[in-house]
């Protein structure tokens, strides 16, 4: 099959098409054809050997991606009885594991981390989903803010701050999120109650609209310190990027790490439901071929981008 990995970490151009053997379903698995895979920022990092430390004694190529959409063609011994050859399916990937990342046209999955994909949605919206999604549901469900309550979502115009804002709104809460000034109206449309500017004084522009802080924060955009201030005493911070704190006043720190839910598949086929019904918002920026995956890399690493790059493995 073909896929695209890395032999060795660096820029984009390490990136490389590869003929890979067929991967075959164990027990328990199924095996996708791929027909997208989506581009975030955790396949950077392992393009660039961030994620060396967690594959020891794992020997090149590797191949990237957490996002796959597609149709199952084998299913492994004692496979979950819900899914059927032919269906089509979103799954996270684990592209630390064994069988690598989600740029190939067939990739092996466990069955929990698989469902089916949202009606209405092509591949390349599909593929969009899960691993952002959940890390927003992963950031909420941490907080634990009761309904009615409120939460400040920085990076709200961005993949993961878009759906955490969608998300607490369907919870009950209220929301106060950042913006641009150019993606004001974006991030209103999510449903934001308050959009404040982006940028340093974050904190204290929420706190002009809440003066006893707020309850959570799931902080989008790696502000750390800059958004502490914004949260109430004894609150709690959601953060992406494994910022592990320390806060002053009580608050409570967690780093959010989206492979602790990769098969919880409850959850991961209620945002598809959310999908399906309009909740969640399914946004790609571009879609390319996959031999055109360093091109991918370098839209994402310039910023900017109002939703995902998505590879084409159709």
């Amino acid at each position: 099959m073909k896929a695209v990995g890395v032999h060795e970490f660096g820029g984009p151009d390490v990136l490389r098409v590869l003929d890979l053997p067929e991967p075959q379903a164990g027990p328990g698995e199924v095996r996708i054809r791929v027909h997208a895979a989506a581009v975030s920022p955790t396949d950077v990092l392992l393009r660039t050997g961030g994620h060396a430390v967690r594959m020891p004694g794992r020997r090149p190529p590797f191949v990237p991606g957490m996002d796959a959409a597609g149709v199952i063609d084998q299913l492994g011994p004692g496979a979950d009885g819900r899914l059927a050859v032919g269906q089509r399916v979103v799954a996270l990937v684990l592209f630390t594991g064994p069988h690598g990342g989600a740029y190939a046209e067939q990739v092996v999955v466990p069955a929990a981390s698989v469902v089916p994909a949202p009606e209405g949605a092509d591949f390349p919206e599909a593929s969009t989903l899960l691993m952002n999604a959940m890390t927003a549901r992963l950031a909420l469900d941490v907080l634990s803010v009761p309904r009615h309550g409120t939460v400040a979502v920085t990076g709200a115009a961005g993949a993961v701050g878009g759906y955490a804002v969608e998300l607490a709104k369907a919870d009950g809460l209220t929301v106060i999120a950042d913006a641009a000034e150019r993606d004001g109206e974006l991030v209103r449309g999510f449903g934001a109650d308050h959009v404040v500017e982006r940028g340093t004084g974050i904190a204290e522009r929420i706190r002009a609209l809440v003066p006893e802080g707020v309850a959570g924060a799931v902080d989008g955009s790696v502000q750390t310190t800059e958004i502490v201030p914004a949260i109430r005493d004894g609150g709690a911070l959601a953060e992406l990027r494994g910022w592990p704190g320390p806060a002053e006043r009580g608050i409570r720190v967690y780093p959010v790490m989206v492979p602790d839910r990769i098969d919880d598949t409850v959850a991961l086929d209620a945002l598809c439901r959310q999908a399906e019904k309009g909740v969640l918002t399914l946004r790609v920026a571009e879609v390319l071929p996959a031999a055109e995956a360093a091109r991918a890399h370098r839209l994402l690493e310039a910023g900017g981008l109002r939703g995902r790059v998505v590879l084409d493995f159709s």
